[in-house]
């Protein structure tokens, strides 16, 4: 028997598909995973009472937390209560944002894109900003929900890379196109993020952590989103995976 590669561990959504609760992920993230990083992609369920972060550290390599329609709870950031029809996920909140410190601590590779991204400032201190389309100076960050996928997940605006961090590290590209589909957005960043990428309305677009234990890197984008045909999301992935290898041999 080969042995099996190395396990990341992915938080799910909490949904309601008619009268039944369902532990959902999109698939574009578990095949970015499997095939983009070369992991074996574990769903975690979002449960009442939340699953240990010991538990699950126990059994991943690494952990990836992804996109989703819904809001973290504003009471994480001490943020105004949400406006009526916005969806909040409290029960994903109760697993990602206790797993996420816990991972970090014990040095854990792990990758943020979108609601992950949000979660990992909120989960270090960090706020947020519930409508940045409604910020002065701050562009529209969300995608025309009535255009095709292609169009949504399509280039809307260049980031600038900072100097010094991963993400130059990573990317040869000191700026490039990515593709925007968010209504929230960094406020204040955690006292312990570095800010790796702007877009050009001073808007966070990637962070990392100078003092990680192991690989920590989150973006604003999607770059799950047809990973094959952009070599800078290859490259994340292929990093994301590379360190999440080395912690399986470590």
């Amino acid at each position: 028997m080969s042995p099996r590669p190395p396990i990341v561990g992915i938080a799910c959504d909490y949904r309601m598909i008619g009268p039944h609760p369902f532990d959902a992920v999109g698939e574009k993230y578990i095949t970015a995973v499997r095939d983009g990083a070369g992991t074996l992609p574990l769903l975690i369920p979002v449960l009442e009472p939340a699953i240990a972060p010991e538990q699950i550290l126990a059994t991943v390599d690494g952990l990836f937390f992804t996109g989703s329609p819904s809001n973290i709870s504003p009471k994480h950031y001490d943020g105004a209560p949400p406006r009526e029809g916005v969806w909040q996920d409290e029960y994903r909140d109760a697993t990602a944002l206790p797993l996420l410190k816990a991972a970090i601590e014990a040095g854990v590779p792990t990758f943020c894109v979108c609601r992950g991204f949000q979660e990992l400032n909120v989960a270090l201190g960090g706020t947020l900003f519930q409508h940045l389309q409604e910020v002065e100076g701050r562009l529209d960050h969300r995608e025309d929900k009535h255009a095709t996928l292609d169009v949504q997940y399509g280039p809307a605006h260049e980031v600038r890379v900072a100097e010094g961090g991963l993400l130059e590290k990573l990317v040869a590209e000191k700026s490039f196109r990515v593709n925007s589909l968010h209504s929230q957005g960094i406020d204040r960043l955690a006292q312990s993020l570095f800010a790796e990428a702007t877009a050009p309305d001073g808007t966070i677009e990637a962070v990392s952590m100078p003092a990680a234990r192991g690989f920590l890197l989150g973006v604003q984008w999607h770059p799950e989103w047809k990973w094959r045909e952009n070599p800078i999301s290859a490259r994340l992935f292929s990093a994301f995976g590379d360190a999440v290898r080395e912690r399986a041999r470590a």
